[in-house]
């Protein structure tokens, strides 16, 4: 089943939902959306019934709901579901200024006497964990300390780490050859180094490259040129480059194109991970004071580079924010369209021409306000 030591974690934690050797509480660290998505769709497919998913499957956000209510609604055994699954996003808010003692207490206390019949998931997706975990940034392995000294104490912790690339390149080709095609080394390479082993897009492109070679039953390195290349120079990049000129007719249109050619809710969960990943590229141009092409692949690790065409761009991009405050507030957006989306909102598309709005105004924030952005988490 696996393609290297960068799957393993997801991959073990996918076995014990299957054998329903399950701890009572888990923290997903990490912002790796592939890995996330499998991690979900494991719990979904052995513990949640697809009939009884409005009961037995909770998307919960302690920015909006207390980790006393959290715990109160996991004890209560619920009387439509033989099992239930609680997805707790925002866990940076654990970690704000302040004593959160008495949150952790609960936590644990809730641990050592669990309700048998239900399962807490704590996304901490505020970290980012490159493949050589040696490069991770300062700040990100204080807070991965931090929730291994607190939560990771009665939680079990699964690593959502970017992909290595050579690990990359072996999924690639297993995955290829479970549809009975052959990928070429250089084309798997290509199409790694060209997304930046971002496995979310590699999975999605590998699946456009499987049904475009059809019966020739192989991908070349000039198939991975003429589809993926082609398909990179649309899209994302003309709407953040709209975005951040606060043009909001254009960026609507270049939505409009986007949802026009793909497919289905996961594709607005995609377009928005890659919303949320320029973004945060962009911050870390922005606090890197990052000029020109050769400075951005130092400031950005493995795993979280730009494919080469988009560099100019998004330096251009992230040089018209004026500050730090504008572009957490932007991930702060995407993050509550994110829930939004999770929460089967009735129109993904709304949920997403909403967002596209609100990111190209300008912010009007109080000074109490912008402080409170500036929390270090």
């Amino acid at each position: 089943m696996g393609s290297g030591r960068s799957f393993a974690p997801a991959e073990k934690f996918a076995s014990e939902v299957a054998g329903r050797k399950l701890r009572p509480g888990y923290v997903l660290i990490g912002d790796e959306v592939f890995f996330r998505d499998q991690c979900r769709q494991a719990l979904l497919q052995h513990l949640v019934p697809a009939d009884l998913r409005d009961f037995s499957l909770h998307d919960l956000d302690l920015s909006q709901v207390s980790v006393a209510e959290v715990l109160d609604r996991a004890r209560t055994p619920s009387l439509m579901a033989p099992f239930q699954v609680f997805f707790v996003r925002g866990v940076k808010e654990l970690y704000t200024r302040g004593s959160h003692a008495e949150e952790f207490a609960a936590i644990e206390a809730y641990m050592k006497d669990p309700n048998p019949d239900a399962v807490l998931i704590f996304v901490a997706d505020h970290i980012s964990i490159p493949a050589d975990a040696r490069r991770m940034e300062m700040q990100d392995k204080d807070r991965y300390e931090r929730i291994r000294e607190t939560l990771g104490e009665f939680c079990g912790m699964v690593e959502l780490a970017r992909v290595d690339e050579t690990d990359g390149m072996r999924w690639i080709i297993d995955q290829a050859q479970k549809e009975g095609v052959k990928v070429e080394q250089d084309a798997a390479r290509e199409l790694i180094d060209a997304l930046g082993a971002d496995m979310m897009l590699v999975s999605r492109e590998l699946e456009k490259l499987i049904l475009y070679v059809g019966a020739k039953k192989q991908i070349t390195l000039g198939d991975v040129e003429t589809m993926v290349l082609a398909a990179k120079q649309r899209s994302l990049y003309e709407l953040t480059d709209a975005i951040s000129a606060r043009d909001k007719t254009r960026a609507l249109s270049v939505l409009d194109a986007l949802l026009s050619t793909s497919e289905g809710d996961d594709a607005a969960i995609g377009h928005l991970y890659m919303l949320a990943r320029t973004f945060r590229q962009m911050l870390v141009i922005l606090e890197k004071n990052v000029r020109d092409t050769r400075a951005i692949w130092q400031a950005l690790w493995q795993g979280f580079r730009l494919p080469p065409f988009a560099a100019e761009d998004v330096i251009r991009q992230a040089r018209r924010y004026k500050s730090r405050r504008e572009l957490t507030r932007a991930l702060r957006l995407i993050a509550r369209a994110d829930l939004a989306l999770r929460s089967n909102a009735p129109s993904k598309r709304l949920v997403l021409e909403n967002l596209v709005m609100q990111l190209c105004e300008e912010p009007k924030l109080t000074p109490s306000l912008w402080q409170q952005e500036e929390l270090p988490v």
